[in-house]
């Protein structure tokens, strides 16, 4: 009873988020999604397996193993764009004349997702097998990042870093669990929404023990097992490197006592999630996405993952999308989502802070180390209500928003209240009721569907 009374507000939110994103989640909330990567995997290791059989759902890594005119076999993927097409991309490296081939003995399919939220379903998927719901997990693991935000806006405040109280607190909370993208992602389940959900968890965890580098261990296992849910999370680095050197004093030697502390359990999961990689893809840093059987290979295998080629969709993504009044329906809102500033426009509030505490310039570089890359990877997060993407830094906005110190007065209580309403709508209506979000085809049109297509630049 005394543990409940030190964290009555925590456990409140536990429940409010249960609540809310279980009833939001409704009908979804008895059987797997649509896309139930994590459950699939989670099985295929209880059956003593890592392929997957009987995939559901798109977004798959698919390996070949063919037979070459010699007698050899080699595994790896047939290449499709013009300029690759009669190309074999070979499985560690390099490129073979696909007329070499003899003959193909099938394909294996992989999960090309790190794979933290499939290991942490393993109890469920025991119990319920196949059928486990991905969504009842995410929306469990969605309620806990509330408590767990408002955790690290308390320790903000114990660092001497905000002056915030309690009620402005419980408003930044909602602002994030409610007025923001998270909160459509939180009651999809579903491979994509469900790495994010997961993903801040640890993230969150991480920002409470990287504040002061108090504790560089538990700093160092949130980052990596957040990167093993969402690989761009990895580039949340600076926050605790910047925090270990300020509290060093300048002091080389215990700043570098702290980073070291830190980076054991980064590299032991690092190893882990690259041996587990070379098994599947023959490399230690590929995860699977080269081998995804999508129609954006032919930009990857023309461009890359990442290139400057796909900076201006987007920016258009993040910043730029807002949705189309009038028609039937009478609202429409392409594929790509909306941009950043219209699902949270309380983060306008950024521009104008009102203290720069020593852990201001740490959180700044750390979003722009996250979300620059992402400007320049090949998919826009397509389909989504908002910019996902944006997940992997949005809770550090949000405390750059604690330690700016402007008043959470009428104006900004405002702009969080009109998040809430936009996200409430696009949590109860994304891939619901027949709401049909519009993309822009070829010719720049709107049209509405599920596969993804480049915004022509």
């Amino acid at each position: 009873m005394s543990w409940l009374r030190a964290h009555a507000v925590h456990v409140a939110l536990f429940a409010v988020g249960l609540v809310v994103y279980g009833a939001v989640a409704f009908d979804r909330l008895g059987k797997p999604s649509a896309a139930p990567h994590f459950v699939l995997q989670a099985d295929a290791w209880l059956h003593g397996k890592i392929a997957i059989d009987r995939p559901a759902g798109d977004d798959w890594a698919r390996v070949e193993t063919v037979v070459l005119d010699d007698g050899s076999r080699v595994r790896g993927r047939r290449m499709t764009s013009k300029d690759k097409r009669g190309r074999f991309q070979v499985v560690g490296g390099g490129e073979i004349a696909t007329s070499r081939i003899a003959r193909s003995e099938g394909s294996t399919v992989y999960m090309s997702f790190p794979p933290l939220p499939a290991l942490l379903m393993v109890p469920q998927v025991l119990v319920a097998g196949r059928g486990a719901s991905d969504v009842a997990f995410s929306v469990v693991f969605a309620a806990a990042v509330l408590p767990m935000l408002f955790s690290v806006l308390r320790r903000l405040r114990d660092a001497g870093m905000t002056a915030r109280s309690v009620a402005d607190d419980l408003w930044l909370v909602a602002l994030f669990g409610f007025g923001s993208v998270f909160f459509f992602a939180a009651v999809q389940g579903s491979v994509w929404f469900t790495a994010h959900v997961v993903g801040v968890f640890f993230g969150l965890a991480y920002a409470w023990a990287a504040i002061d580098a108090r504790h560089p261990v538990l700093a160092g296992l949130a980052l990596g097992l957040a990167t093993m849910s969402r690989t761009p999370m990895a580039f949340m680095v600076p926050l605790f490197l910047f925090e270990a050197w300020r509290i060093s004093g300048g002091d080389w030697r215990r700043a570098g006592t702290l980073v070291a502390r830190f980076a054991i359990p980064v590299v032991v999961i690092a190893a882990a999630a690259a041996a587990y990689n070379l098994h599947r893809f023959g490399a230690p840093t590929e995860f699977g996405h080269r081998y995804l059987a999508v129609i954006q290979q032919n930009q990857i295998e023309q461009h890359g993952l990442f290139s400057y080629a796909y900076l201006t969709r987007n920016l258009a993504v993040a910043f730029t999308l807002l949705p189309e009044l009038g028609g039937d329906p009478w609202v429409k809102i392409n594929g790509h989502g909306l941009a950043l500033w219209f699902t949270t426009p309380a983060l306008v509030l950024l521009l104008w802070p009102r203290t720069r505490p020593p852990i201001h310039r740490a959180l700044w570089v750390t979003v722009a180390a996250v979300a620059i890359p992402a400007l320049f990877y090949q998919n826009s997060g397509w389909v989504q209500f908002g910019y996902r993407f944006s997940l992997d830094y949005l809770a550090f906005l949000v405390l750059l928003l604690a330690v700016g110190g402007r008043p959470l007065g009428p104006v900004a209580r405002g702009l969080i209240v009109f998040g809430i309403v936009v996200n409430l709508f696009g949590a109860v209506t994304f891939d619901r009721f027949g709401w049909k979000y519009y993309r822009l085809g070829p010719s720049g049109a709107a049209t509405t569907g599920t596969r993804d297509v480049v915004i022509p630049h």
